[in-house]
């Protein structure tokens, strides 16, 4: 397939290797993990003791990556701030991540639905089955990524285990032709999902407990990282005031209850003033917070969480 944008370059057959990408055998995520040789004859406890004693490499993985998420955070704030979209791209389990992560964030941060956009190899379907051989189709990746008209706005979030998944990196691909700023998750040094990225972030978790089993400690550090910084992006967007989740959207009867709780604690008023205050807010718990804080209507308070871009410590600093 020859595409407009990029007349002159074809993608790589998606029915063979690329020959430019690293074999499994560089792969430290592929490496047979030397310190269990024999995890099958474990008892039970011991075996789940040795599962649970592997994953703490994951988290150690996600802190060492915390400067590049961070700065991975700065890049992509401008253009959030302008109205463009999360992105996300995978394959097997480090899509099935990106479509968890972005579909956790408008009950969360009431962020639009519009705005996080999760692909994944092989379609819908592929978050409950495997689709085999979806990964492999970098046209496809390519196309998935085209076909939700990616700007320079947007912000691609680019995640594989392998760092050589040919379907992201058509995504990826897709992403760089349309000034889509690109961050890149990956396990494994060097490749091309890091290499080709804007922002790097390298999750190195090295061999797995049950050999190539990436759905392991990989995907822990990956649903690690994926929290760290799209949490931080909404707290740096004035979805959180203070360490409270101000922007929540309230859908059922738990999460009211915890509208009710944030709104008492954020101002120290009684339940039945809380109440009130989310009713007259429409339910919005930042401006029923403002709107107590200063003792001022809804309406108001709104009008000054506008005007401070949503930022709900700015608006009670403005007085």
């Amino acid at each position: 397939m020859t595409h407009p944008t990029n007349p002159d370059a074809r993608l790589p057959n998606p029915g063979l290797p690329d020959p430019h990408l690293p074999g499994p055998a560089s792969l430290r995520t592929e490496a047979v993990n030397a310190a269990h040789p024999d995890l099958d004859q474990l008892g039970t406890a011991d075996l789940v003791q040795a599962l649970l004693d592997d994953q703490r490499h994951a988290v150690d993985a996600a802190r060492r990556a915390g400067p590049a998420l961070g700065s991975a955070a700065d890049a992509a704030l401008p253009r959030l701030r302008r109205g463009g979209r999360l992105l996300y791209a995978g394959a097997g389990t480090s899509g099935r991540l990106g479509v968890l992560d972005a579909t956790e964030l408008t009950p969360t941060f009431s962020w639009p639905p519009a705005r996080a956009v999760p692909l994944i190899a092989g379609g819908e379907r592929a978050i409950r089955e495997a689709v085999e051989g979806a990964e492999d189709d970098r046209e496809d990746g390519y196309a998935a990524l085209r076909g939700v008209g990616a700007g320079p706005d947007d912000v691609l979030i680019a995640v594989a285990a392998s760092g050589t998944t040919p379907w992201v990196l058509g995504a990826m691909q897709a992403a760089r032709e349309s000034g889509t700023l690109v961050i890149g998750l990956a396990n494994n040094a060097g490749t091309p999902v890091l290499t080709g990225a804007d922002c790097a972030v390298l999750l190195d978790t090295g061999p797995e407990i049950i050999s190539g089993s990436t759905r392991l400690k990989a995907g822990t550090a990956q649903k690690i990282a994926l929290n760290a910084l799209s949490s931080a992006l909404m707290v740096r967007l004035g979805k959180v005031y203070g360490n409270l989740m101000v922007d929540l959207k309230a859908t059922n009867a738990k999460l009211e209850a915890r509208a009710v709780r944030l709104v008492q604690h954020a101002t120290g008023c009684e339940e039945p003033r809380a109440r009130a205050a989310l009713v007259e807010a429409g339910g919005q718990v930042k401006t029923a917070i403002v709107a107590l804080r200063l003792g001022i209507p809804a309406d108001e308070a709104r009008a000054r969480l506008d005007a401070a871009g949503g930022q709900a410590r700015a608006a009670l600093d403005a007085r």
